[in-house]
């Protein structure tokens, strides 16, 4: 059996951590490395049982549970491919990717059976219940399921009794470059592709996280974004079981309240998120909090007395979290300047990292103690950066990258993944600079707007300018007729409390106000050249992909 293969990373830590907590409920008991061991070879073999082999595709739709992770490694134990789907793609696409893949069988949740309710294919599906591993009987309509699972009225055979039934199960060799997963991926240009996705791309790239961040035994991870993008997969939940960590999981929607009561439980030493988490704690709680008075307000502007500020503040947050963070992961999005300088200043222990569902994903990162700013550090381990195209005058040009973590393919596309794939070099379609080992991101590619003498304007850039505003929630930015215009959603609670008396009529006039205010503000902070033509109030709340990127075809 080859080295770089999830199978192998699993057996190793079952055998060097057998009674160690390996996944758990933030409020449940914990399974043990060794209880994992075990559930893993049964539901492997109820899935042999079934008729799933070597190479069939066997798909995830759940929230994220203990079980996730249990279903996930049962499949590639038995050299089958897992496709994780997002718990939030809409039903037609649900459908799409299991007829598109042939699926073999599906480990379905309760709360999104009704995603495959009404599923009908030409080819045969068994259904598992990943909450408790209960088989669903072929002979049961979709239909009866739910009243199944409501009243208990059949009594649902388990994983492990027809595991039990299984004389001498032994799973297949599976090799390094065998596919591990086939990753849809939920993107802000709306075509999802299928990203084939081997096992010494996902292990490579857990090693190259682990050199830049160490865990072991002792650490334990919360975890809040979904199983199914590889950002929280590869890094929240290989990187962590392959060295003995211990990961805990939500059984609710990580609210502010739910979130802050399981870090003051678990008191995690790691945890990822994505820019908006902390965009707004900064944005809610720390900034409104040295704007209450005139003399915060004027300390604030003061770089000395503002660093003293941040400081104060970044303890307030950490205790918070339960005291014992040593690394909070911020990836899947670019963080804005104000809450990247706060937590830089605050010595918080923040770690910027920068990849795509292509590449395992992580390309490069650091670790809170080699924080670059504004940067997102330097390339893992064995991947190279070649910056093409490059303006010799700003040295900005689009990033390329190869490694053994990047992707073999998009799943039945070869014409998409040539456009991408050049002699093993990969096209992230990101701009950014690259300079003493350290990689700087611009901006999309697809998203810069040329500016009338040919400057590069990144609509990133002052989508964080706009957000930096106390009334704004989240901004877009992008060109229109030649012109650049900003989309803005604001806090409408916060204007509702500035103007609890007025009508909406009057209402309506103090936001065009405050739009136009908004509008001379960031104006005045940006070259002419990308200056803002027209501000659009956005009334309603941007769509967003998982990991909560804004899906810009929707709005361009």
């Amino acid at each position: 059996m080859s080295k770089y293969t999830l199978k192998k990373i699993m057996e190793n830590s079952f055998e060097k951590y057998p009674d160690l907590p390996a996944v758990s409920w933030v409020d449940g008991e914990p399974i043990t490395y060794s209880e994992m061991g075990k559930k893993i070879f049964h539901t492997s073999s109820c899935l042999h049982k079934k008729g799933v082999g070597f190479g069939d595709r066997v798909v995830i739709l759940s929230e994220n549970m203990p079980n996730w992770a249990i279903a996930y490694f049962s499949i590639i134990n038995l050299g089958a491919i897992a496709v994780p789907i997002l718990p939030d793609f809409h039903i037609n696409e649900v459908e799409h990717i299991i007829m598109k893949t042939k699926a073999k069988a599906i480990f379905v949740s309760k709360k999104l059976f009704g995603k495959i309710e009404a599923l009908e294919t030409d080819f045969s599906l068994s259904r598992i219940l990943i909450d408790d591993f209960s088989i669903i009987p072929e002979d049961i309509k979709s239909s009866l399921v739910k009243k199944v699972l409501k009243t208990g009225s059949v009594e649902l055979q388990k994983v492990a009794n027809v595991a039990l039934k299984i004389a001498k199960f032994i799973p297949p060799e599976v090799r390094e470059d065998d596919v591990a997963s086939i990753i849809f991926t939920s993107g802000t240009t709306g075509h999802s592709k299928g990203v084939v996705l081997t096992h010494k791309n996902i292990v490579k790239d857990a090693i190259g996280g682990y050199n830049i961040q160490n865990l072991d035994s002792n650490d334990r991870l919360l975890s809040i974004l979904p199983l199914s993008h590889t950002y929280e997969f590869t890094i929240g939940c290989v990187l962590p079981l392959m060295n003995g960590a211990s990961i805990y999981y939500l059984d609710k929607i990580p609210a502010p309240r739910i979130l802050m009561r399981a870090m003051q439980k678990i008191r995690p030493t790691l945890v990822l998120t994505v820019p908006l988490i902390m965009e707004k704690i900064y944005k809610n709680k720390i900034l409104s909090g040295f704007q209450k008075n005139m003399f915060l307000k004027t300390l604030y502007k003061i770089p000395f007395t503002r660093k003293i500020l941040h400081k104060i503040a970044g303890k307030k947050v950490m205790k918070s979290f339960g005291g014992k963070i040593k690394f909070f992961g911020i990836g899947g999005a670019r963080l804005s300047y104000d809450v990247e300088q706060f937590l830089f200043e605050a010595k918080f222990p923040y770690a910027i990292g920068y990849g795509l569902t292509e590449t395992s994903p992580l390309i490069a990162g650091f670790s809170p103690k080699t924080a670059v700013f504004r940067s997102t550090g330097k390339a893992i381990t064995g991947l190279k950066i070649r910056i093409k195209n490059k303006n010799e005058k700003t040295q900005e040009g689009e990033i390329w990258v190869k490694s053994d973590t990047v992707m073999k393919e998009y799943y039945n596309e070869p014409e998409k993944t040539k456009e991408v794939l050049v002699d093993g070099w990969f096209n992230t379609g990101d701009l950014g600079i690259y300079k003493k080992e350290i990689l700087f991101i611009k901006g999309r590619s697809k998203n810069v707007i040329i500016g009338p003498s040919g400057e590069n304007i990144y609509p990133e850039e002052i989508e964080a300018r706009i957000n930096r505003c106390l009334l704004v929630d989240e901004s877009l930015v992008y060109e229109q007729d030649g012109k650049i215009v900003a989309r803005v959603h604001l806090k409408y609670e916060e204007i509702d409390k500035l103007y609890p008396k007025m009508n909406d009529e009057k209402v309506h006039k103090k936001v065009l106000l405050i739009l136009n205010e908004i509008k001379t503000n960031v104006n005045h902070d940006l070259s002419k050249y990308s200056n803002i033509n027209r501000i659009i109030e956005q009334t309603e709340e941007f769509v967003k992909t998982p990991t909560n990127k804004i899906k810009r075809y929707l709005y361009n």
